[in-house]
Formats: C-alpha cells, structure tokens, sequence
C-alpha cells in the first residue's frame, strides 16, 4: 500500500487559494505554508488594534481547503466581507471571527488549530512564522519603504523596480512549517505578487536553509500577469532571476507556465494600469519547465466592500491540481 504523498503550498493571497482548492480533491496530505506580513485593509485593524498578526491570507486558505458539504455556510461566512459601517467597511466575517478565538483561547495557533477543526478542513495552514514583522523594500532609487501594503499598492508610478526586500524585525520560522517541508514530497511555491505574497515567506530565517534540505521536488508556478509596483517589465526569467536570489541557485526542480493565450478583455483592462502578460522567455535549465492550458475561463469580479486590487484573470484550480499531483507521483 502506497504512502498518502505530501504535499506543501507556500505562498498567500488569492494564488495559494487557487492551488488548495483543486489540490483538496486529491488524497493526499496538504499543508499550506502562509506568509504573516499583510499589513493592508482589515489587516491593519487586526494588527494596530488589537496587536495580533495578519490574518486574511490564512483565512482565504481555511475556505479553499473547507468542505462542501455541511460547512458550506460557514464557509460563505468566512468569506462574507461587511460593506458598510465605518469600522467595519471592508472587513471579513473570518478575519473578525479569528481575532474572536484568539481573545478566547489567548493563543493565536490555538485560534487558527480551532478554526480549521470547525471548518473540517483537508489539511492544515500554517503560518510561515510567528514573529510580528513587516516586509520593507529598497527601490532602485534608493528609497524605502516598510509595509506590505505600501509596496503592494505603491504611491510611484509603479514602475520603479525593487532592489532588495527584507524583513523587518527578522523573522524565525515557525517550526511546524519547517517540519512540513522537510517531510515533504512535493513544494510548491505561487503563484502570486513575487515580493508580498512569495519572496515575503521566503525571507523568513530557516526558509532557505529548510528548501535545500528537504528530499521534496520544488516547483514554482508562474503568474499569468505583471504586477506594477512590483513586476514591471518583468518575463518569466526575470521572476526566476528575483528566486534564485533569495533561495540560491538549483533552488526548483520544475516551473510551470501558462502557454494558453489570455483574453483579450481582461486584457484591455490590464493594460490601463500598467500590467502586461509575462513573457515566456524560459528554457530547460537545471530545472524543468512545464507548459500547458493552466488557465481559468473565469474573469474575477470584484466583491463589494473589498478595497485592494485583485487580479482579474488567474489560473485554473483543477488544471493545476492535476498538474501537480501527476509530479508528485513521479
């Protein structure tokens, strides 16, 4: 009888939300590895407030990993995000609820191990680190600028590159999450904003050391778009470039690449803010790339009350999922 195969998501954000919601419906045993620097939205009130960390990115995998079945309505309520009120415009039902076990159980592990028991998730979510730390970028003028949502949703034009992110105070691995790794099959890292959903979790003290140690195939999933702010100009070898930099070289052993042509109206609709598809300029190099149709038919509309920028177009939960479990197995 084979071993159930396991697998690590790293990443945050609406990225690690896709790639969790077509992973669930494989058997196989799903950690999902999340980044604590949001500082944004209803993240800033959960943080300057009432002095927990950031809590939106693990709440959207606690509804991806969720069951369908009798769940379904806390699952709605997790995701509902209240659209009036001056204090509460813009927060999530989830965000508000965990803050709640938080304040019960004194514990913010204890909150987050509760949640996913009452949501009956397949899995676990793990916070990358517990430490309250920001994420702080240096441009290439030599200007920085500390807070995830400052680098996320910049004041520039949105075109001047980053030189170096970091973060601030240092942060020490959760070791829950390092033990993940390294008992691992498969890692797989994105896809998502490079600096404030993927780099951000790389940063953490111990990650870098932990990906070269484990015995799991790494796999990096590229994103569909640029991002301004972040991305600008960037191809596909850019991306890998920015990786190589904080993990070292040889840190993937596969890169999946979208290779379906995007919609020419959501498109559009990129290009007005500055955001264009990434290029695929690849080729086999120590790692392995991985083209294919990993593309959703699915234009994202916005949800009312949600006043951060999310992407419109994004990638395919079951065509990923399947792409993934088959390396997995291999």
């Amino acid at each position: 009888m084979s071993k159930t195969k396991k697998i690590v998501v790293i990443g945050g954000g609406t990225g690690s939300f896709t790639v969790l919601s077509g992973l669930k419906k494989y058997s196989v045993d799903i950690s999902a590895v999340v980044s604590m620097t949001d500082s944004g939205g209803s993240n800033k009130v959960i943080r300057d407030e009432l002095g927990l960390l950031p809590t939106s990115d693990i709440r959207q995998c606690f509804v991806a990993l969720a069951e369908n079945g009798k769940e379904q309505a806390l699952r709605k309520l997790f995701i509902y995000r209240f659209s009036k009120g001056n204090g509460l415009n813009g927060m999530t039902f989830g965000n508000l609820f965990l803050a709640a076990l938080s304040d019960i159980f004194g514990s913010q592990i204890e909150a987050i191990k509760k949640t996913g028991q009452l949501l009956k998730i397949k899995g676990r979510v793990l916070p990358v680190t517990l430490t309250d730390s920001n994420l702080a970028a240096v441009y290439e003028n030599g200007k920085k600028i500390v807070g995830e949502h400052l680098i996320d949703e910049p004041k520039h034009s949105g075109k001047l590159k980053i030189d170096e992110v970091f973060l601030k105070p240092k942060a020490k691995m959760y070791s829950e999450a390092k033990k993940a790794i390294l008992k691992a099959d498969l890692v797989v890292i994105g896809p998502g904003d490079l600096y404030t959903s993927i780099i951000a979790n790389l940063l953490t003290e111990g990650m870098s050391s932990v990906l070269k140690k484990t015995k799991a195939k790494v796999v990096y999933i590229m994103n569909l778009m640029t991002r301004s702010g972040q991305t600008f100009g960037f191809s596909a070898k850019d991306h890998i470039q920015v990786l190589e930099k904080y993990l070292g070289k040889n840190c993937l052993d596969y890169v999946l690449i979208n290779a379906k042509t995007l919609p020419e109206s959501a498109l559009a609709k990129y290009r007005k803010i500055k955001e264009l598809p990434v290029i695929d300029d690849l080729k086999d190099s120590y790692f392995k790339v991985i083209r294919g149709d990993f593309l959703s038919k699915k234009e994202t509309k916005p949800i009312p009350g949600d006043i951060l920028k999310r992407s419109l177009i994004r990638h395919d939960s079951d065509k990923l999922a399947k792409a993934l479990f088959k390396l997995c197995k291999q």
